[in-house]
């Protein structure tokens, strides 16, 4: 008697990561805003992550971005004139959540989750208050309300590291980004490494005159009158590195005090605006942590 032959095991299909899912792109008024999703698709509220000065889709730390897909449905794009994305970059945070909006909405989502880093932790702080039906939690990092202490010296800050970075053949991220220690010079090697993990179809790099519209959009948030944040009602979990250069850390206690819901990651230590990055692993689990948690928990 012959034994029934088994079928060969079917080998998984590997998860998508960021280092390999395809750029996308959905038309607004005929203008293309490109983008990237991985994770698990379903019913689950989406994961929009909105990112920082100057960066476009391969800025983003592909252990961040892998780490939070592993659970959630993660979506990656470049706002209106940014990167491959079309069109004039607006020179005002709040013009740039409204083109935010029409993007989520362009893919058909009723309610999204938002993770704010930097600038574009300013446009999650005014979608959250503008659109309170579309904006379930928000996570903001390295960033701060309008009027804040010191966001208007971001552009002097940057402008000036940009050409420390020039002078020593350095990525001024190294200086934006990370504390000047052995620890802090390592964690931005390794940080800048990761960020050339993806070599097939990368991004186009900001154009100077999207980059002069954001400066001149943070610049103006800098210098508005201090926020009203009670008018964001939505649990906000707010993290940073101890020493931000950039959005002074000062920033994030104040978001977390005085926001109705607003929840505090203990300041990582020995990290600046890069915090989220250099402490990737803490704050993955906490983030994920934060979305899957009961509203009322």
């Amino acid at each position: 008697m012959t034994a029934p032959r088994r079928s060969p095991t079917p080998t998984p299909t590997p998860t998508p990561s960021h280092r390999d899912v395809p750029t996308r792109s959905v038309s607004l008024g005929g203008v293309d805003f490109v983008y990237r999703q991985l994770g698990p698709e379903g019913d689950g509220v989406p994961l929009i992550l909105l990112h920082h000065l100057t960066a476009v889709l391969d800025n983003w730390d592909p252990r961040v971005v892998d780490g939070l897909a592993a659970r959630r449905r993660v979506i990656t794009f470049d706002n209106r004139g940014v990167g491959a994305s079309g069109g004039s970059t607006p020179d005002t945070i709040e013009a740039m959540a409204r083109d935010a909006v029409l993007f989520i909405r362009a893919l058909g989502f009723e309610q999204v989750d938002l993770l704010g880093l930097s600038m574009d932790g300013f446009i999650a702080q005014v979608i959250a208050a503008e659109e309170p039906q579309l904006v379930r939690k928000v996570v903001l990092a390295g960033t701060g309300p309008a009027g804040g202490p010191g966001i208007d010296k971001v552009t002097a800050l940057t402008l000036r590291d940009i050409l420390k970075g020039i002078l020593t053949r350095k990525d001024p991220k190294q200086f934006l980004f990370f504390t000047d220690t052995e620890h802090g010079r390592r964690e931005a090697r390794a940080f800048l490494e990761r960020l050339k993990e993806r070599t097939d179809d990368r991004d186009e790099a900001i154009s100077l005159t999207s980059f002069r519209a954001q400066l001149k959009a943070i610049h103006r948030w800098g210098l508005q009158a201090p926020a009203d944040l009670s008018r964001i009602r939505q649990p906000v979990l707010v993290a940073n590195g101890e020493s931000d250069r950039m959005v002074p850390s000062e920033n994030t206690l104040d978001l977390a005090a005085r926001l109705p819901r607003g929840e505090l990651v203990p300041l990582y230590p020995d990290a600046g605006h890069g915090g989220i990055f250099q402490f990737h692993d803490a704050f993955v689990a906490r983030a994920l942590a934060f979305l899957e948690a009961r509203p009322d928990a």
